[in-house]
């Protein structure tokens, strides 16, 4: 089962799905970076609408996979803005909200929160389990989708934060990069890269020095060798 939505540019989110999910301060990039790769990827996008029409949106999570790494090279590289999260406090709640709701609705598997963004990944499949762990036959009518789930991290620890900082104002780039897990060898690659991430940006020596990257222990078996 799949679920298209939209906020700025289309998203895929299949039901029950494990996602890679990067989120940003409002600030974090500068406002001629922002389009210039906005304008990019939707130009791709078009093109994608003209020569595949039937099943371009199929297509899109590529596109933007490719297009997120531009992204993030400039929030890695380049940190711009106020850079809230790489204050202990500020991350730490933040860091809270996200574990809140692990365990149901999602299973929160590892995040990396940077100086001026997030990585996230997590499994939907929580919600469509019983309380005896037995999977159920359809999608729940209280199923949460990606796009609610982000609503409640992002719009509950940005009302934290801004009480925190004494601010008003937008916290949160209202749009997320989101891309859904295909495999197995796909997930051990986007867990490595979170994780790396500090690393890559030379905030630290190992993933497990920045004090503000997590790793649940099953993963962290699977890592082995790659972290």
């Amino acid at each position: 089962m799949k679920t298209h939505y939209r906020n700025r540019l289309p998203h895929i989110a299949p039901i029950g799905a494990t996602f890679f999910v990067t989120f940003r301060l409002v600030d974090a990039l500068p406002q001629s970076v922002v389009l210039t790769l906005k304008a990019a990827l939707e130009s791709e996008i078009s093109r994608l609408k003209k020569e595949f029409p039937n099943d371009y949106i199929q297509r899109i999570p590529d596109v933007r996979k490719r297009n997120f790494g531009k992204y993030d090279q400039q929030l890695d590289t380049q940190p711009y803005g106020a850079c809230y999260l790489k204050q202990p406090e500020i991350a730490g709640i933040v860091a809270a909200k996200m574990i809140e709701y692990d365990g149901t609705l999602y299973d929160l598997q590892t995040y990396c929160i940077m100086p001026n963004h997030v990585h996230v990944l997590f499994s939907m499949a929580t919600q469509l389990v019983d309380n005896q762990d037995i999977w159920l036959e359809e999608k729940p009518g209280d199923y949460v989708q990606l796009d609610e789930v982000m609503q409640l991290i992002k719009g509950g620890s940005s009302f934290v934060v801004n009480r925190k900082l004494g601010r008003n104002g937008k916290l949160w780039f209202k749009d997320s990069y989101d891309h859904y897990v295909r495999n197995e060898k796909e997930w051990l690659n986007i867990a490595s890269y979170i994780l790396q991430n500090p690393v890559k940006a030379r905030l630290a020596d190992k993933w497990d020095f920045w004090p503000f990257c997590f790793c649940k222990p099953a993963l962290l078996e699977h890592l082995m060798f790659r972290v």
